[in-house]
């Protein structure tokens, strides 16, 4: 059996190990880039949206929305409105102006505006305008600018492309995008180091600008460098924002933009830049100047986010599956299950986490998905392990004919799994009878019967164990130790106790054992070790020889009786026939007669007490109902003669008139008068014997007092013991067998009553007999 297990074990080690392996290299798989990246995106986006914050209150956005197109008319505007709304925000002291609207063409209508606007921008000093790639022409991959005025006249220029991912949502963007000689920054970049006064990297706010075609090849490619995650702090419409139409005509407030970051730009239907983004709600697209106005607020808030390396996404997904799978293995269905189900919560959170305060988004669709198959998988295997073992069992009880009748059932199901429970199901319920009724015969024992381990522990106990213990010391036997529990039975030959811890542990206990335990039960104790799967127990069993020791030793009284008492007054008749033989003029006939009458009727005498006593001891009892005054005073005339011969007066002090009890009569009145005869061969001459019957609730007590040398409280719990003559020191002159007493006692208990004595030396002796009182409805006649 221990080699089984041990096979199962590691047959259980070696499965986890090859199911560990692929997992994990599944996983790592799954972690490469370009794998799970719609998963990724899903889950980031959900991260996002969870981990909104409050926006930079130093952001405000000015939109060119629906309600200016309705007040100003279609666009384009007139670039006199856009240097007029400079001049009102630039008026309220704000840090920055970001214009994300692309002046790339002259106003051919109105080429005053385009002054206006040239010196609207060179006044404040603050705006930042946008560059765009030129994606068509001749001149693609190259800047397009705006105009050289208004690009001469801006603080700072800045790029606002993004970097839209596979689903067309903007996740990302680059730091820098340009020629690459000649990058440029991003808006909000332009913005903050316009806002600051602070070149970024050591580079001016605004490089050299240049928009011809034929510089393109010189500048080098459109390249994108600095690629980073756009921290986005909300949804659509999460910064303050003032309505275009609102700025021009004064309608805010006089500090609406005073130490502000104003950006303005395209919202309305239909016009600028759209993007869908992981914040935006119910297909709700967000403006491209929100978009810019999210990634100046994670720059204000120090809030950079950076994609993990391939090596950190490796190994952000291999530890989590890693763990779910030591779980698997040492822990059980429901907590592995509870543990996975943490490892995968806690995973996502750390991912989120750490984009949060980390600043590295992490992809944590592999890991996820590494734990997700580790519970099934490996259910899954310890399921068809659970299944071949049951089936193994379920052919061994078979092969050891145990007859587990396992047929298929029409009402089973048509599904494999279906019908292995259904047969483990049978299998079981047979095997919980079998146990029951083991259990039942080990209870129904009638020797108590014990089963221990190696160490004495109690484990099983039947209820004649549990009854001899309750008698013993009144505790609950199971967790017990044996030796403590039985620390009182002793080797009747050594006199040491039979259960010693050292002994069972070395399995050094004899099969059988003659003990003696504290109430003087004479017991044979039985041990016997096995095994129990893999651990070694003990069966003990006591089995009480108590009455059969009882037995033979009053055989052995009888047989000495028989041998020596009887014998002796025959062998005493024999001795005078032979003396008067040898010498016929010793003796006298007469004489001689009466010495042989008088061993003749000693030893009838015996042989009839002794009958008496196995007549009570074994026959059946004539019950009868009977008046027990009237038997009392039968008995006291038939020993009127016997009372005479001694000068004692036997009186009768105080009966009822009726005394009803059912019984044998015959035996009963040979108890009465073995007990009176007791008293008259004990009472002194010219002595009283004071007989009485007394009520007590449902019993009758008759009481027989006598004035003799009485008896000592030591000896009285042998007086009732066959052969036993307690008066052979005393008063030698007094014969007797000891079986006059011995069968009051076996009458009287086996009428269902109890025998008392009260005596003290030198004040005579009361024998109180008790018996059940009858109900009767009648006298007899």
């Amino acid at each position: 059996m221990t080699d089984i297990a041990r096979t199962r074990s590691h047959r259980r080690r070696l499965e986890w190990t090859l199911l560990s392996a692929v997992l994990l290299a599944l996983v790592a798989w799954l972690s490469l880039p370009g794998n799970l990246d719609r998963a990724n995106h899903v889950l980031h986006d959900a991260g996002t949206r969870f981990l909104t914050r409050t926006a930079q209150p130093d952001i405000v956005v000015v939109a060119i929305d629906d309600q200016s197109i309705a007040a100003i008319g279609r666009w384009p505007w007139r670039r006199a409105l856009h240097a007029e709304a400079i001049r009102r925000i630039d008026a309220q002291g704000p840090r920055a102006i970001g214009f994300d609207v692309l002046f790339n063409d002259e106003d051919l209508d109105y080429p005053q505006d385009d002054l206006l606007l040239a010196n609207a921008i060179r006044s404040s000093g603050r705006v930042v305008l946008p560059v765009l790639r030129r994606e068509y022409g001749p001149a693609g991959d190259t800047s397009d600018l705006p105009l050289p005025a208004f690009a001469d006249a801006a603080a700072a220029l800045g790029h606002v492309h993004v970097a839209p991912d596979t689903d067309g949502v903007v996740r990302s963007l680059y730091l820098q995008e340009g020629p690459a000689a000649a990058p440029w920054q991003h808006f909000s970049a332009a913005l903050h180091c316009v806002a600051q006064q602070t070149p970024v990297g050591g580079q001016p706010c605004k490089p050299q600008a240049t928009s011809a075609p034929e510089a393109a090849g010189a500048l080098g490619s459109w390249q994108r460098t600095g690629r980073t995650l756009i921290n986005y702090a909300g949804g659509p419409s999460h910064f303050p924002a003032y309505s275009y139409i609102d700025v021009l005509r004064g309608a805010i407030p006089a500090d609406a933009f005073k130490g502000k970051y104003v950006l303005l730009g395209a919202s309305a239907s239909g016009l600028g830049d759209m993007f869908a983004t992981p914040t935006s709600a119910q297909s709700r697209l967000m403006p491209g100047v929100e978009v810019v106005a999210h990634v100046l607020d994670a720059r204000l808030a120090g809030l950079h986010v950076q994609p993990a390396t391939t090596v950190g996404n490796l190994l952000f997904s291999l530890v989590p599956v890693l763990c779910a799978m030591v779980l698997l293995l040492v822990a059980g269905p429901f907590a592995a299950m509870a543990g996975s189900a943490v490892l995968a919560v806690g995973t996502l959170l750390l991912s989120m986490a750490l984009a949060r305060w980390a600043g590295v988004q992490f992809a944590p669709a592999a890991a996820l998905a590494g734990i997700v198959l580790a519970y099934p998988l490996w259910s899954w295997r310890r399921l068809n392990a659970a299944a071949d073992f049951l089936q193994m069992e379920m052919d061994r009880l078979k092969a050891e004919g145990l007859g587990m009748r396992l047929r298929k059932r029409p009402q089973d199901a048509s599904d494999l799994l279906e019908r292995r429970i259904n047969a483990v199901e049978r299998a079981s319920r047979q095997l919980r009878e079998l146990h029951h009724f083991v259990s039942d015969s080990l209870q129904q024992l009638p020797s108590p019967t014990l089963v221990c381990d190696e160490g004495g522990g109690i484990l099983l106990a039947n209820r004649a164990a549990h009854e001899y213990a309750a008698s013993a010391q009144g505790r609950p036997l199971r967790g017990q130790s044996v030796v403590d529990l039985l620390h009182e039975l002793v080797d009747t030959t050594s006199r040491e106790p039979v259960f010693r811890l050292e002994r069972l542990q070395a399995a050094d206990m004899p099969p059988q054992t003659d003990a003696i335990d504290a109430q003087g039960k004479s017991l044979l104790v039985q041990c016997r070790p096995f095994s129990a799967s893999a651990q070694a127990a003990w069966l003990i069993t006591l089995v009480d020889l108590t009455e059969m020791r009882n037995a033979l030793r009053q055989r052995d009284e009888a047989l000495h009786f028989i041998s020596h008492d009887i014998r002796a007054p025959n062998s005493s008749i024999l001795t005078l026939l032979e003396m008067q033989r040898a010498y016929p003029d010793r003796m006298d006939g007469d004489e001689l007669m009466q010495r042989i009458e008088r061993y003749a009727r000693a030893s009838l005498d015996m042989a009839e007490n002794f009958v008496q006593l196995a007549s009570a001891q074994s026959q059946d009892y004539r019950m009868a109902p009977l008046d027990l005054t009237a038997l009392l005073a039968e008995t006291v005339d038939d020993m009127w003669a016997l009372a005479r011969s001694r000068s004692v007066r036997i009186t009768i002090e105080s009966t009822p008139e009726y005394a009803p009890i059912t019984g044998d009569r015959a035996l009963l009145g040979r108890a009465l008068t073995n007990v009176l005869h007791n008293a008259v061969k004990f009472s002194p001459d010219n002595g009283t014997i004071r007989c009485a019957i007394e009520a007590l609730p449902d019993q009758w007590a008759v009481s027989v007092r006598d004035e003799g040398p009485g008896i000592d409280p030591a000896l009285q719990g042998r007086l009732f013991t066959p052969f036993q003559r307690l008066h052979d020191r005393s008063h030698p002159t007094i014969g007797g067998v000891g079986l006059g007493l011995a069968l009051v006692r076996t009458v009287i208990v086996r009428h269902g009553g109890a025998l008392e004595v009260a005596s003290e030396p030198g004040h005579g002796a009361e024998f109180r007999v008790l018996l059940p009182a009858a109900q009767v409805h009648a006298m007899p006649e």
